[in-house]
């Protein structure tokens, strides 16, 4: 008989760290009020949230690190907004964030959720961070939820 195993969006009982970028905040803003919204949808109380908030996308990962060694928080959703510009910068940002975001996740085997927007134009940025079901913010909420209800069922960290 095969196994499955998959996740829900329940977040009761879980505690969640939101690392928010302000560089953008016009998008940024809006991406946490996705997750936040989204968090209390899912059940998680606002008491087992903690919000952090960093320069810029650049430096979220570094906060996502400390958030998830401290042990404090379950799951970790990362929220920024890159838009590209007349300049490499954009790429190098983008693979740095998404890099740094990545390790943090393997390194600490928590669900860390990448809400960190990688847009061409400003217009992609707002049409992914406006209110309901396209939030980037809340879907990161969602992802980053369902993850840690599959990794509780999976053999390994805990059950040493």
């Amino acid at each position: 008989m095969t196994r499955e195993i998959g996740g829900t969006e329940d977040g009761a009982g879980l505690r969640a760290g939101v690392v928010v970028a302000r560089f953008n905040a016009f998008i940024t803003e809006r991406l946490l009020a996705g997750a936040r919204a989204a968090l209390r949808e899912c059940g998680v109380a606002d008491g087992d949230v903690t919000v952090v908030r960093v320069p810029g996308a650049f430096e979220v990962p570094l906060v996502a690190q400390r958030l998830a060694s401290s042990g404090e928080v379950d799951v970790i959703v990362c929220l920024g907004a890159v838009i590209r510009g007349g300049t490499p910068h954009f790429e190098y940002v983008s693979r740095a964030v998404t890099d740094g975001i990545g390790r943090v996740m393997l390194e600490f085997g928590i669900p860390v959720a990448f809400g960190i927007l990688t847009t061409d134009t400003v217009e992609q940025a707002v049409d992914r961070s406006g209110e309901g079901a396209d939030n980037k913010g809340a879907e990161a909420v969602r992802t980053a939820i369902e993850m840690a209800r599959v990794l509780e069922q999976l053999p390994g960290r805990g059950d040493v």
